[in-house]
């Protein structure tokens, strides 16, 4: 009898065993287009595709809109726990995979269902509610203006590293409580992490043990955010729960929120109907963005589900224990849905950019709030924007989740600095360089950076600066009841 019989027909390892074998999603050809990858996979595998992940690793992309919605909707049938995951089970991940911080479960509510996931997301959930919705976006105007104070006056500039990669983060790390001086650096590692790259786990460490440092001078001087209003919530979090639910909102709100961002300002900069009917009022900014969202998702793919049990999928025969990956942007543009992805979407948010059911992003109106304003500030500020460079040359990395794009060079009028900034002077920024390589706080940088209990890290900064004159506070009422699942 042989050894290594013919596996089914259906699963992930027979299609390694097919002429040409299964198509990688961290290769090139799913770096260079993600989009031709996901439509090669649906014409050859229909909604479910077997596909590659991180070496020889199998696991299925839900490619179909109403599949998607499927997976996301039964946490039943696709857990979110990954210790269900028969490959880890079985030892066939590697201990250093670049998929760890994605696969290794911990306790938050996002690798966990049932009632257990209902009392974590509560507690975030519930937390987050407490942050005053004008306060957020005051933060935003404010370091939006700071950003752009660092640029204005050059007429040239790079809207990834000098904007988009930085504003979400600088504005979270004052939602959580942490220190502004760990701003510069926790975008680094948050991005390092996301990506799955050789120094992921090293800049997981990092993430943590900045996160780990706040709940421990919390704990001693409670403030206005979300780490003293984790630690006190009566669902009664363990300092490791508090630490981890931390890491997931500054880690899912910034990820998503930066390349929202960065795929808006170069849909504005590149496609003149677009940014026609932005600046013609045909289009609010908010519409914008969901029209983005739809086109341009900021995440390709979530990891993962893991089938509870035998099942079927799309057609396909799923076993129990084998991981699916959400394909948020191949089932944007599913056909099945979107017959003319050229038509408009105006009014319809149906789209998976933030997945779907229990465990919905609980981060995505924060993300929509610092995305709409930040763009609004840079527009009003730097009206002219031109992109500095043909669109052809733009380029884009490639991963696993996400699709980054390297640099916007853009060039507009320059500008002396306005009453737009911070009154009675700005506060700089530290001086850490962006790409700095990610190390743990040192036991000294511990002390000198916990947070002095007179610091002011509430959610409305003690200078507010100006908000800009076509302000969105007023336009979605029901911001934070979406947020909860009410609207």
């Amino acid at each position: 009898m042989s050894t290594n019989p013919t596996p089914p027909p259906g699963c992930p390892a027979h299609a390694a065993a097919t002429p040409g074998g299964l198509h990688r999603l961290d290769g090139p050809e799913a770096a260079s287009d993600p989009a031709g990858l996901y439509e090669t996979l649906r014409a050859e595998h229909g909604p479910v595709a077997p596909v590659l992940v991180q070496g020889e690793l199998r696991a299925w992309l839900v490619l179909g809109h109403r599949e998607n919605l499927d997976v996301a909707r039964t946490p039943s049938r696709f857990a979110r726990d990954p210790r269900g995951w028969r490959d880890m089970r079985e030892g066939r991940v590697p201990a250093d995979t670049p998929l760890g911080p994605m696969v290794a479960w911990v306790p938050v509510c996002n690798f966990t269902d049932g009632p257990v996931h209902e009392r974590l997301r509560g507690a975030v959930v519930e937390s987050l509610l407490r942050f005053d919705r004008r306060g957020i976006r005051r933060h935003v105007t404010r370091f939006a203006n700071q950003l752009i104070d660092r640029i204005a006056a050059d007429g040239r500039a790079d809207l990834v590293a000098a904007f988009s990669d930085q504003l979400p983060m600088l504005v979270m790390t004052q939602l959580v409580g942490a220190p502004d001086e760990h701003g510069p650096r926790l975008v680094k590692a948050a991005r390092d992490m996301l990506q799955g790259t050789e120094t992921a786990l090293e800049s997981d460490r990092y993430v943590t043990a900045t996160l780990e440092q706040l709940v421990h001078a919390r704990k001693s001087v409670p403030a206005r955010d979300l780490a003293s209003w984790l630690l006190e919530h009566p669902a009664d979090l363990t300092d490791t729960e508090v630490l981890m639910h931390l890491r997931v909102v500054l880690i899912a709100a910034y990820e998503t929120t930066a390349n929202l961002i960065a795929n808006t300002l170069r849909t504005v900069l590149t496609d003149r109907r677009f940014r026609a009917s932005l600046s013609g009022g045909h289009m609010t900014l908010p519409d914008a963005l969901e029209q983005v969202l739809w086109d341009d998702p900021p995440i390709n793919t979530i990891i993962g589900r893991w089938a509870t049990g035998d099942t079927r999928l799309g057609g396909r025969d799923i076993k129990a224990g084998d991981m699916l990956l959400l394909g948020l942007s191949a089932g944007n543009a599913d056909p099945q849905i979107r017959p003319d992805p050229d038509a408009s979407v105006h009014g319809n948010r149906s789209h998976l950019a933030f997945s779907s059911g229990p465990h919905e992003c609980p981060g995505q109106d924060i993300g929509r709030a610092i995305a709409d304003t930040g763009i609004e500030v840079l527009l009003s500020r730097l009206p002219d924007l031109q992109l500095g460079v043909p669109e052809s040359e733009l380029r884009w990395r490639g991963t696993l989740m996400s699709r980054h794009l390297l640099a916007l060079p853009v060039r507009f009028t320059p500008r002396p600095l306005d009453d737009c900034s911070e009154p009675n002077g700005r506060r700089p920024f530290p001086e850490q360089a962006v790409g700095h390589p990610p190390h743990a706080p040192t036991a000294h940088a511990q002390t000198a950076h916990a947070p002095a209990a007179h610091a002011p890290t509430g959610p409305v900064p003690p200078r507010p600066a100006a908000m800009p004159a076509t302000s969105a506070t007023h336009r979605r009422p029901s911001w934070w009841r979406r947020l909860l699942g009410l609207g």
